[in-house]
């Protein structure tokens, strides 16, 4: 994936819930128009990191129960609120927990937390393999894939 927002998973707990974080660099380019002189998250970033976390908890969950990786695509995102600003070289804080998994989507409740405190929530929901791979080896490249970003980002991650 080329815009990453997770930078490392701290615990899944398959088929329910799992944590991560990031910390937004202040050079990151966006904190120059979002805005000048007040440089701030913007939310659309943390329902965005708050969905990878998500998508690596159901991709792994399902692989894991299942035998065969869904490839999670967020679909929509209900009930999103915004409470506080996230500022540069915070550390913000995701927790996802499924609150539903089905054989074909899934539905979580999300949160960033920066110091403690809640600062944006949202439910999200996915589908699975929305467009179907082209082969066998498609599906076996993506997964090779998947399992290389779990293994960078989550220390805890078994190898399997």
């Amino acid at each position: 994936m080329r815009w990453r927002w997770l930078s490392r998973i701290d615990h899944i707990e398959l088929g329910r819930s799992a944590t991560g974080a990031m910390v937004f660099p202040a050079e990151s380019p966006f904190f120059e128009d979002h805005f000048p002189g007040f440089p701030v998250v913007p939310g659309v970033l943390l329902l965005e990191a708050m969905a990878q976390l998500s998508g690596k908890l159901i991709g792994y969950s399902v692989r894991k129960d299942r035998g065969d990786w869904p490839f999670p695509i967020l679909s929509m995102a209900n009930n999103v609120k915004f409470r506080k600003f996230v500022r540069p070289e915070e550390t913000a804080c995701f927790e996802s927990v499924i609150l539903e998994l089905r054989e074909e989507s899934a539905v979580v409740a999300v949160k960033t937390r920066v110091d403690g405190r809640v600062v944006a929530q949202a439910e999200e929901v996915f589908v699975f393999n929305a467009v179907p791979l082209a082969s066998a080896a498609e599906s076996e490249r993506l997964e090779k894939i998947e399992r290389a970003e779990l293994a960078r980002l989550w220390a805890g991650y078994p190898g399997d």
